[in-house]
């Protein structure tokens, strides 16, 4: 493996990282530090602990940042879930970046069984 940026998982997990942002400007200036943080910490996390965990030198190390994305994009949806619920976010926002972070979650454990299984 040469570089973490060709990974397509990385490269969709900076893109939901983006959306996270944009969708989060319209957030109430009251949850600048709330819930709007929160996501958007969790959304780096995801992107950031790929890129960790593959310049690590151990497939155990790799493993370990890829679960460390995993429970970050899982604390993601249950917090899209939340805006949701508050109409922080419509519907149709929520169902978009819903199934980016679940398309995310689908690469993330595909990967996690690969790494795995060449050990």
């Amino acid at each position: 493996m040469s570089n973490f940026r060709k990974l397509i998982v990385w490269q969709k997990a900076m893109s939901l990282t983006t959306k996270i942002y944009e969708n989060t400007k319209i957030f109430p200036k009251e949850e600048i530090f709330v819930l709007t943080s929160q996501l958007r910490r969790c959304a780096i996390s995801i992107p950031s602990n790929i890129a960790e965990g593959y310049g690590r030198e151990s497939k155990n190390e790799l493993l370990r940042f890829l679960n460390i994305s995993v429970g970050s994009l899982f604390e993601l949806q249950t917090q899209l879930e939340i805006a949701k619920n508050i109409d922080f976010l419509k519907e149709e926002k929520f169902n978009n970046l819903y199934e980016d972070s679940r398309e995310v979650e689908r690469m993330l454990i595909a990967f996690i069984k690969k790494i795995k299984e060449s050990n």
